[in-house]
């Protein structure tokens, strides 16, 4: 089954909180209207979770932010990898009933976090996103350009009428500012960083498992964004999987195969299907583990390069190599 193509805009639910069918479909633009998630408890209470994850790849350094409220607590993230020394600095924070400032719908308003040794700021600002985050000895301060005419895969996900989850994935935005590590402050060129956008508003099951995978840059002349999902979408009609290439999405409707072993991360990863024939190659593991009994989190983010090509629908087939990016095996109680 192939979901339609969303063209104008529509919300995400209806007056009593369900979900609107008429929102179920993909789009290449963040067309639908969220604002019915998470403002009222006692509506799917402990089942919403709203977040913004962004990642800034340059070639010395990679970065990576979220802002987050899954209902009964804040989680909030900076983390900053040093691709030379594999040095990490980061700090991570769940709050308990605390509260992260989202806006209600994508763009809509600024997203901000504020812990104990973290501090979070995205803003719309002419152009792109301005990221600004700081932890203990690292910091970054970077605008996602949005280029005119680059193209964005939105998502609705229908698990149930009351379990179902609105994602927008954004790769391959042109990144630039500075980052600041252990003392020394590093360019974020222009050309040469990429920025991926994960936006997500839903409402979950409890327990869940996924796999994702992104990329971005430059390959053969052709600037190619790689965005593949799995596992979490099988069996609701909708995938999370597109190639963009020189800004233009191209809808992947099949679900892809997955071939890897998390146990030897650093083998080659496969993901195939829909046109798409992808080989992945680690090079780090960033391992997250948390367990408080009825909620846990397993997390293997493993930062690498992509080769592969597609074949995109009317014949021609796109050749890429040395696309950085992640390939990530994730488990969730929540």
């Amino acid at each position: 089954m192939t979901l339609p193509e969303l063209t104008a805009p529509v919300s995400l639910t209806l007056p009593n909180g369900r979900l609107n069918r008429d929102a179920v479909g993909w789009a290449r633009e963040p067309l639908v209207d969220t604002a019915g998630i998470g403002h009222r408890v006692g509506r799917g209470f402990g089942r919403n979770k709203r977040w913004e994850y962004w990642n800034v790849v340059t070639p010395t350094h990679i970065m990576a932010l979220t802002v987050s409220s899954i209902d009964y607590a804040a989680v909030s993230e900076v983390w900053v990898f040093d691709r030379a020394t594999e040095r990490e600095i980061g700090t991570a924070t769940s709050v308990v009933l605390g509260r992260a400032t989202l806006p209600a719908t994508l763009e809509m308003g600024p997203s901000r976090a504020r812990a104990k040794d973290l501090a979070i700021d995205i803003d719309e600002v002419p152009g792109g996103t301005r990221l600004r985050a700081a932890t203990h000895r690292a910091s970054f301060d970077v605008v996602a350009e949005l280029p005119a005419g680059h193209e964005r895969l939105a998502v609705v996900v229908p698990w149930s009428d009351t379990r179902f989850q609105y994602t927008v994935k954004d790769v391959a935005r042109p990144a630039t500012g500075r980052v600041a590590f252990d003392g020394e402050i590093f360019e974020v060129p222009a050309g040469q960083s990429w920025a991926v956008l994960d936006h997500g508003r839903g409402r979950w099951p409890y327990d869940i498992a996924w796999n994702w995978g992104a990329g971005s840059g430059e390959s053969g002349g052709r600037v190619i964004g790689i965005q593949v999902g799995g596992r979490w979408t099988e069996g609701t009609g909708s995938t999370e999987n597109a190639m963009l290439i020189d800004g233009r999405l191209h809808k992947i409707h099949d679900e892809l195969r997955w071939d890897y072993d998390i146990a030897r991360w650093r083998e080659p990863w496969r993901v195939t299907g829909g046109g798409l024939d992808a080989s992945f190659l680690p090079f780090f593991d960033k391992v997250s583990r948390t367990d408080l009994g009825i909620v846990s989190s397993r997390t293997d983010q493993c930062f690498g390069h992509w080769s592969g090509t597609f074949a995109v629908p009317g014949g021609e087939v796109v050749a890429f190599d040395g696309i950085v990016g992640w390939a990530e095996e994730v488990h969730n109680r929540w």
